[in-house]
């Protein structure tokens, strides 16, 4: 991938995490529509997140008192280090306000603001409560891991593949899609109530 096209993916990418925070601050979620049913994933995350907030606000504050003598860097590493709290509570919003989705179509994969795969419902052979700790190491031909706090709790088995693409637009075909919910079973129940449907 050429350097414009990861800039244009990098920009795409922070402009969902900042929305992400408005869509936040006015309790709103993003993509879940009429007849959607909405499953959390950032309850396992959350400790982290505010725990990191709390260290890099403690650091700017320190920074900003052993720099008050160099104006010059003491406002460049202010600048840096509010936009990194920045970015870590963008990507908690982006957890909070993009939920997994179970539609009337499908069911929609998210991950923040670095990944969202539409999964046809005729294309989900089945749905169960797995809870595995996935190697973040090691990849799985034809498996998609969207682990939180390094678990996943759900697994879909696709009848045939779909095209998942990354962040920086890498795709990969995969049969196996392995995503974490806060509420597992209502998860599987709400995509075995959507096959159902459907048969």
């Amino acid at each position: 991938m050429s350097a414009p096209d990861r800039l244009r993916r990098l920009a795409a990418h922070e402009r969902r995490w900042m929305r992400s925070l408005a869509l936040w601050a006015v309790r709103r979620r993003d993509g879940v529509g009429e007849g959607d049913t909405a499953f959390g994933y950032a309850r396992a995350q959350a400790p982290t997140s505010y725990g990191l907030v709390f260290v890099f606000a403690v650091e700017t504050v320190g920074v900003s008192f052993l720099l008050a003598p160099y104006p010059a860097a003491h406002l460049v590493m202010l600048v840096l280090d509010l936009y990194t709290v920045l970015l870590v509570l963008g990507l908690h919003a982006a957890a909070v306000t993009r939920p997994h989705v179970v539609g009337p179509g499908g069911v929609r994969v998210r991950y923040r603001a670095s990944l969202d795969l539409w999964v046809p419902a005729a294309l989900i052979a089945s749905a169960r409560v797995e809870t595995r700790f996935p190697d973040a190491n090691r990849v799985e031909e034809g498996v998609l891991e969207v682990a939180v706090a390094a678990q996943t709790s759900v697994t879909l088995e696709l009848a045939r593949p779909v095209t998942a693409v990354g962040l920086w637009g890498r795709r990969r075909r995969v049969r196996s899609v392995r995503l974490h919910a806060d509420e597992p079973r209502a998860a599987v129940a709400a995509v075995r109530e959507l096959l159902a449907e459907r048969r």
